[in-house]
């Protein structure tokens, strides 16, 4: 099963046992979370309602992306500026989607459908 999820004002596909790069949020490594804003699931081809759905996650580290370098030049002014940023990201694992746990996702059995 996987659900689109929306974090940071971004939008991320997910199943159980993936890992995810989103902006930074708090949260200790090791510590549990849940992502509540949940847009669509399905399983496959098909798609479910994703009204009271809730996805949730391990948070595995805080972490820095790599620099990026900030350079402004004025032609024939004598002006340049350098400037460096590293934005600050969390890395998550996801455990279960909607209450579907990561053994029942590698698992031999498919959870029933509900009409």
């Amino acid at each position: 099963m996987f659900a689109i999820v929306r974090t940071g004002g971004k939008q991320y596909r997910v199943a159980a046992g993936d890992k995810i790069v989103i902006d930074k949020i708090e949260g200790e490594a090791g510590a549990s979370i849940t992502l509540g804003d949940v847009l669509l699931a399905g399983e496959g081809s098909e798609l479910r309602d994703a009204a009271g759905l809730t996805v949730a996650a391990e948070i595995i580290a805080q972490a820095k992306a790599d620099k990026v370098i900030v350079f402004k030049k004025r032609r024939r002014h004598n002006y340049r500026r350098r400037n460096g940023h590293r934005q600050r990201h969390t890395i998550l694992r996801i455990l279960s989607v909607g209450g579907e746990s990561q053994q029942q996702h590698a698992g031999d059995t498919a959870p029933a459908a509900q009409a």
